[in-house]
């Protein structure tokens, strides 16, 4: 069993991981009922941007500003999911998976981000609904993956504490129109990227960088997150969730300050939003390492008992492990991220981000799947009885139509069986793990990467908007049929 350094919410170190390696000699079963999904978001697939009344969110503004994206992408035409949706539900229904994880357009629902609901933006929610349930997929809808309405950014944006009080207003005008339908909500995607790369880091929209308002932002998408909840509990849904790309924080040795490194990012990184959620309370090193920042005077009484709430379940985006070291002295310069920790991790600057392994995406992100298992056993440890689901897992790699007509992705194959059997390991060590979805079914806009990444088990054609499922597409919708994965050829 590899050893690996492993920082638990609880700060401790613990030198052999308390989780097993996948099993690949044998066949991988997963229980009856196991949910097996494919996801998408808004702005990425939608394309329609000025379509039928909807407003302008803050990845328009940001896109329309020259050099932010590689290529001078936008969101248009994207997957022109808008215009497609039909043919889209179709193709995941001809694959076998029975569970699609989709986001709203705020600006589509409510253009300016508060009053008046735009008619045109909930219809089309409402078809798209309709389409998937008479296809036999079950929709789960998250309310916010990124694309605030521009003037609420105007207005202050996430680190104005009025915004948490809009989007619980948002919550309730998606849940009327469809909560008749609609059982599992989602309220917010990946809070640290819209907190700390939106106003940190200002590699995503809306591009700003001050760390003070990054940490107020963080709090006010957990207040909203909150309130939304409340929102939608109070109109009869069932289950509510949130999602968060949570992510195994590993030191480069057992230095003290590799250790303390390791700590600080895993504050920043993963228990700044867990200890909030689960425990009511934020982490007090984090506070104290950030006491030159921020006071926090932004969380008033009240906030933490409704940002803590329980959940019916929390919904885990993986694709890496992250290692650290206290600083870039001594390390080889072929090892380092080439950013460090940025200024995404606020308060962290000085600290080294190492790339931990050869084994890399076209994107250049390493591939670990051992880190998910670790992941998913910490989570169950530390916060136990709460259901968990992975709701992103994926890579990106530079697929083509084969002359056959085809899109054979190998690579993309193989990290999907890998990543499926560590989350299988997890469950066997005992994790409550109740379904998987897969990032991502279509090739779409990638952020901050436009078009030149493509992460999807559905190939689109972005001139034509042609779509070709797979060899990955194909072997999922296999695995969503069976739930097992046989053992591997070498085993």
């Amino acid at each position: 069993m590899t050893t690996h350094y492993s920082l638990s919410s609880r700060s401790s170190v613990v030198d052999t991981p308390p989780w097993p390696e996948p099993e690949t000699t044998t066949e991988t079963r997963f229980p009856t009922g196991f949910v097996w999904g494919a996801g998408t978001a808004a702005f990425q697939v939608e394309g329609a941007t000025r379509t039928d009344g909807r407003g302008v969110s803050i990845w328009d503004t940001f896109t329309a500003e020259p050099g932010r994206i590689q290529g001078g992408d936008t969101g248009d035409p994207a997957a022109d999911h808008y215009r497609l949706f039909h043919e889209d539900v179709a193709l995941i229904r001809s694959m076998g998976i029975g569970h699609y994880r989709f986001s709203l357009a705020w600006p589509r629902i409510q253009p300016t981000g508060s009053g008046p609901e735009n008619a045109a933006g909930l219809d089309f929610y409402d078809r798209l609904v309709d389409e998937l349930l008479a296809a036999g997929i079950r929709p789960w809808p998250t309310l916010y993956h990124w694309d605030l309405p521009q003037p609420l950014e105007d207005a202050g944006g996430w680190p104005a504490r009025d915004t948490a009080l809009r989007f619980a207003e948002y919550a309730a005008i998606a849940h009327r129109r469809l909560g008749d339908r609609v059982d599992t909500w989602c309220t917010l995607n990946e809070p640290w990227v819209a907190a700390f790369l939106g106003y940190a880091s200002g590699q995503h929209a809306p591009g700003r960088q001050e760390p003070a308002a990054s940490l107020a932002a963080a709090h006010h998408l957990l207040l909203g997150h909150g309130l939304a909840a409340t929102a939608l509990r109070e109109q009869g849904a069932p289950t509510v969730g949130i999602t968060l790309n949570a992510q195994p924080i590993r030191p480069n040795s057992g230095t003290v300050a590799d250790i303390d490194a390791a700590r600080q990012v895993d504050g920043m990184r993963n228990r700044i939003f867990l200890d909030p959620l689960f425990e009511g309370r934020y982490p007090g090193d984090i506070r104290a390492d950030l006491a030159e920042i921020s006071d926090f005077g932004f969380v008033r009484d009240g906030d933490l008992a409704t940002i803590a709430a329980p959940l019916d379940f929390l919904g885990i985006n993986y694709y890496s492990p992250a290692w650290v070291a206290g600083s870039a002295e001594g390390v080889e310069p072929a090892l380092l991220e080439p950013d460090g920790a940025g200024t995404a991790y606020v308060g962290c600057g000085d600290i080294a981000m190492l790339r931990g392994t050869e084994i890399r995406t076209d994107q250049d992100w390493a591939v670990d799947p051992s880190g998910l298992t670790e992941l998913l056993v910490r989570l169950a440890v530390d916060y136990p009885e709460v259901p968990l689901y992975v709701t992103e897992c994926g890579a990106s790699y530079r697929d083509e139509v084969s002359t056959d007509g085809a899109v054979h992705d190998p690579d993309r194959l193989e990290f999907l069986a890998g990543h499926v059997r560590a989350t299988h390991a997890a469950l066997a060590a005992g994790a409550p793990i109740k379904g998987f979805f897969v990032w991502t079914l279509l090739d779409n806009f990638e952020w901050a990467y436009g078009y030149s990444e493509r992460f999807g088990i559905v190939y689109v054609n972005y001139e034509t908007q042609t779509r070709t499922v797979k060899d990955s597409g194909r072997w999922y919708g296999e695995l969503a049929a069976t739930g097992s994965l046989p053992p591997t050829e070498n085993g």
